[in-house]
């Protein structure tokens, strides 16, 4: 309470009323902390300029990282929506698949990712802003399917596109291409027949037993599952709040929704003996597994990246169990180059499966960080003549990045190790990360940065 006056009519509010006085101060309290949100609602705008957009508010609310993430701001579902509530089975199983335990919980990394768009009406309005911790690699494969949406599948049928299809990209385009990829994805993963989706309410559904740690957040999920890819689209963007607002938990959202439409049992088909879940420890923090990326990519969570299943062991002795490789090409494909695991001999060679995609667009694992390449010709793989010159485009997801990169691909002319000497100096400088990773997928290609310093 502010003022004497507003005291004064509080007190005359408690006589006439049948509240209890603590029943009145919980009011008083729950005004003083609206006048307090609009007040940072006024200062971040302030901050912004007159009239920002909200994608431009969101920036503005960054610094509010004092929020104990492990409790999601009130963005919730009520449970009349119809959803079905999780139990404790399902959200120990779901622990599970993805720790191998039901004690290990996410870290304050990846409880504050969220699908965070750029700047709208900007060259970057297309893009993402992916965090630097494990949930990135999510981030930036939902990113790969939203540049698909825009590109390609979203655009009516046009069959000539360009760079400025990506540009000047409203806020509400933002949000129909975020519930695009979203959708696209989950229903991959539910083998085109079924999707679920995941959200928070306000209540807990199950009393935690001894043998599961509580988040007070997975056990307030519910699950809405869904037999039409259109109704799951439409109902994803009627709640895409829940999915690209700060403190909501939006990527550990999507990942939930992503082991449900596939099904545990699924998984468990789909995994093999290299791989019992989707994540690992790295360095304090929990990374994706390849088989959560091929599950993003392909719609099924085969551990390797080489095409097909392994039956056969090196000396010809058949493997108790078959190791699993990826079996269809989908539309975005992936590329993969590690320095430090080619030095050691253990450099994973992609398969052609995902080397050679649907569509020319790949998620880009390098160094252990992750990027988008993609071509806005849609000919590109399926014409060879079109491979002897061409110009790829780099979005890295880092907020550094002010615009696209633009890298012309030349396979036919000259081989890229002339020019390049054997003396001493810094290897990336010499043989930039980013370059290596386009020569395996074209090998001798000459690169060229169009006046850009290389970077990776």
């Amino acid at each position: 309470m502010d003022t004497h006056p507003e005291l004064l009519q509080t007190m005359k509010r408690l006589e006439s009323s049948k509240l209890s006085y603590i029943e009145i101060l919980q009011e008083e309290v729950k005004k003083s902390q609206d006048k307090h949100q609009e007040s940072r609602k006024s200062e971040d705008e302030s901050e912004n300029g007159a009239g920002a957009t909200s994608g431009t508010k969101s920036r503005g609310q960054v610094a509010t990282f004092n929020v104990l993430y492990s409790i999601p701001k009130p963005l919730t579902i009520s449970f009349s929506l119809g959803g079905i509530p999780i139990t404790m089975d399902m959200a120990g199983n779901l622990r599970k698949i993805l720790f191998g335990s039901t004690f290990h919980i996410f870290n304050y990394e990846w409880k504050k990712s969220y699908f965070k768009f750029r700047e709208p009406f900007s060259d970057l309005s297309y893009a993402l802003e992916a965090e630097r911790g494990g949930s990135s690699a999510i981030q930036m494969a939902v990113q790969a399917n939203i540049i698909r949406y825009l590109l390609f599948t979203g655009n009516n049928g046009t069959e000539s596109v360009c760079l400025q299809y990506l540009y000047d990209v409203s806020p509400k385009k933002q949000e129909e291409a975020l519930a695009a990829a979203l959708s696209d994805i989950l229903w991959s993963a539910g083998e085109s027949q079924s999707g679920s989706v995941c959200l928070v309410s306000t209540d807990s559904y199950f009393t935690p037993s001894t043998e599961y740690k509580v988040d007070n957040f997975t056990e307030r999920v519910q699950l809405f599952k869904f037999s039409e890819k259109e109704t799951m689209q439409k109902f994803i963007y009627d709640h895409i709040q829940c999915f690209k607002e700060e403190g909501n938990h939006g990527v550990i959202l999507f990942l939930y929704s992503l082991i449900f439409s596939r099904t545990i049992d699924r998984l468990r088909e789909d995994l093999d003996s290299t791989t019992p879940h989707l994540l690992r420890s790295s360095l304090g923090n929990f990374v994706c597994r390849q088989a959560l990326l091929n599950l993003m990519l392909t719609g099924r969570a085969s551990p390797n990246v080489f095409n097909g299943n392994i039956q056969y062991d090196d000396q010809g002795s058949p493997l108790p169990v078959p190791l699993h490789g990826v079996l269809i090409r989908s539309d975005v494909g992936y590329l993969h180059w590690n320095r430090e695991l080619l030095q050691r001999g253990k450099l994973p060679m992609v398969g052609s499966m995902l080397k050679t995609p649907k569509l020319p667009i790949w998620l880009c694992n390098i160094n252990a960080t992750y990027s988008v390449l993609f071509s806005t010709n849609s000919s590109l793989l399926s014409d060879w003549k079109m491979e002897h010159l061409f110009d790829l485009y780099l979005y890295s997801g880092q907020p550094a990045q002010n615009h696209t990169v633009i890298l012309t691909i030349d396979t036919h002319s000259h081989h890229w190790e002339e020019g390049h000497g054997k003396g001493e100096g810094d290897l990336e400088k010499r043989f930039p990360s980013v370059e290596m990773t386009i020569r395996t997928k074209w090998e001798g290609a000459a690169i060229d940065w169009n006046g850009m310093v290389p970077f990776f």
